[in-house]
């Protein structure tokens, strides 16, 4: 009867042992994150919006200098698009190798936070670069250029490149990005302070730049004295710069753009647009790294730091050659 007792419990415990293995598989399947295995106390990741994005690269430059310089070592792991649907595997495979800290730009305010959540469960310390979640309790630190701020210094480089006097427009990308809206806010409001300048509001191209293009020929012939345009992104230069080129008023109409990629650099050496409003993505990844650093040491954290911008003409591009983005490090 002894015997089988033992038995039976011994048969009982393996039988719960193999339902606690079914049920930690189920959770893993689940898509939970593993509490298993030790975090590595020097390994940072980088999770940009994007790969192969000059900004990003530049980005990740700043953040694996100051890393190795701090004593840390830093990996980069990148979506091949701006999207959360291809962010979200990235970063739930940065999370299932445990490193002590990520820095990340978030593709999207709400869909990236529960990946981000489940991170910071993970006990990993959270640091947003560039972009950042609705949801500020998930990071310990957001490091962004201040948008508004820059809209405001293309309103002002803008002003004086037409002389303060004319009509000037803002080319935009889709209506509800924040960082793009922001500097067209920022644009619109400083500009109001230059009298002889009539703002002619802000129009979508919907990221094509052919639509930007289409909006250029149609300011020109209801608005033959436009003086300037302003352009919030890359596609959005693109365009109007085609625009201008086909009214014959390239180099006439003023053109500023925002960012400083190798394509835009260019077209500032050539002529083709008049300044560039200069982040400093470099800068944005060594502050990141610093952050995430001090939180793992136990130092100090500042929640929001925002970073300055430099409007680049031709005339001092050589001087600014350091905000010029990377293709590589």
């Amino acid at each position: 009867m002894r015997v089988a007792n033992r038995t039976a419990v011994k048969r009982t415990v393996i039988v719960i042992g193999a339902m606690v293995a079914v049920g930690a598989l189920v959770t893993s399947c689940g898509g939970k994150v593993s509490n298993s295995g030790g975090t590595d106390s020097k390994q940072l990741v980088l999770i940009p919006g994007v790969a192969d994005e000059p900004f990003y690269i530049s980005m990740q430059c700043g953040a694996r200098d100051e890393a190795a310089k701090l004593g840390y070592r830093l990996d980069t792991q990148a979506p091949t698009k701006f999207d959360a649907g291809a962010q979200t595997p990235v970063l739930t495979g940065v999370v299932a190798n445990r490193p002590a800290g990520i820095l990340i730009a978030p593709t999207h305010a709400t869909a990236m936070a529960g990946p981000l959540e489940q991170a910071k469960d993970a006990g990993i310390k959270i640091v947003e670069v560039d972009t950042a979640l609705q949801n500020t309790s998930v990071a310990l630190s957001s490091i962004s250029s201040d948008n508004k701020k820059g809209g405001a210094l293309a309103a002002a480089t803008l002003a004086k490149l037409v002389g303060e006097k004319g009509s000037v427009l803002v080319i935009n990308t889709k209506a509800g990005t924040s960082t793009t809206d922001e500097r067209a806010e920022g644009f619109q409001d400083a500009i109001k302070s230059y009298s002889g300048i009539t703002a002619l509001g802000v129009q979508y191209n919907n990221n094509e730049a052919a639509q930007a293009a289409s909006i250029i020929t149609a300011t020109l012939a209801a608005h033959p004295d436009l003086a300037g345009v302003f352009a919030t992104n890359l596609s959005s230069a693109e365009g109007a710069a085609t625009g201008l080129r086909n009214a014959n008023k390239l180099g006439q109409v003023k053109l500023v753009g925002f960012d400083a990629s190798p394509k835009q650099v260019e077209d500032l050496k050539a002529g083709t647009v008049q300044a560039l409003i200069a982040q400093d993505p470099a800068g944005i990844g060594a502050t990141g790294v610093d952050q995430v650093v001090a939180a793992l040491e136990g130092k100090p954290v500042t929640r929001n730091i925002q970073t300055a911008m430099i409007a680049i003409t031709q005339t001092d591009m050589n001087a600014n050659a350091k905000y010029f983005y990377k293709r590589t490090c």
